[in-house]
């Protein structure tokens, strides 16, 4: 594991402290090997402090994936936000956001979507996850009403959107996507036909 730097805590929000230190641990290595104790060592506190937030290395865990869950919204509402107001230029540009979401933060976000972010036992992380999902519902409704996306079941349509724009994120933080397979513009050449198969015709 390479090093990250040491952070001296002094008396302020101990959990926060803990996390910011868990998610520059991530992003430094990508992976989520490291213990509770460590997290603490490098947090600048006992290795007890951990515990009064968190009972185990599974519970932060969790809360990684809870904030990087918050975090793909906010990115995928912002770019949203910025191009006009057409319901396929505001697919395209939350399915781009997301993509490079992933590039940015491959360990965070390959986390969101490990057996060790169960959403099952965890009803902040669940509830982070399907804000995010709504987000794409929301937009596929929408699209539904003014006439963009096609009059089919709009779980259909969901399940086709996130399976495209995940597979293409994990695809490219694998560096998968290579140019004499794909061409030089994967990303967009896929978004665009998966686009033209869920816009109405005309």
């Amino acid at each position: 594991m390479s090093e990250t730097k040491d952070r001296p805590y002094h008396h302020g929000d101990l959990r926060r402290a803990l996390t910011d230190t868990a998610l520059a641990m991530l992003a430094a290595d990508q992976n989520w090997v490291f213990t509770l104790r460590e997290v603490a060592r490098r947090t600048g506190v006992s290795h007890a402090a951990p515990y009064k937030h968190f009972r185990d290395r599974e519970m932060l865990l969790r809360e990684l994936a809870s904030i990087g869950f918050v975090r793909l919204g906010e990115t995928m509402t912002e770019a949203m936000s910025l191009v006009k107001p057409s319901t396929r230029a505001q697919f395209f540009a939350a399915a781009q956001a997301c993509i490079a979401f992933a590039c940015q933060n491959p360990g965070l976000y390959r986390l969101m979507f490990s057996s060790d972010a169960d959403k099952t036992i965890d009803p902040q992380l669940h509830d982070a996850a399907m804000s995010t999902f709504g987000i794409l519902l929301s937009l596929l409704e929408r699209g539904q009403r003014d006439g963009s996306f096609r009059p089919v079941a709009v779980n259909a349509l969901a399940a086709a959107s996130w399976a495209q724009v995940h597979g293409l994120a994990m695809l490219t933080i694998s560096h998968q996507l290579l140019e004499e397979k794909v061409g030089s513009t994967p990303v967009t050449a896929a978004l665009d036909v998966l686009l033209d198969g869920m816009c109405c015709p005309g």
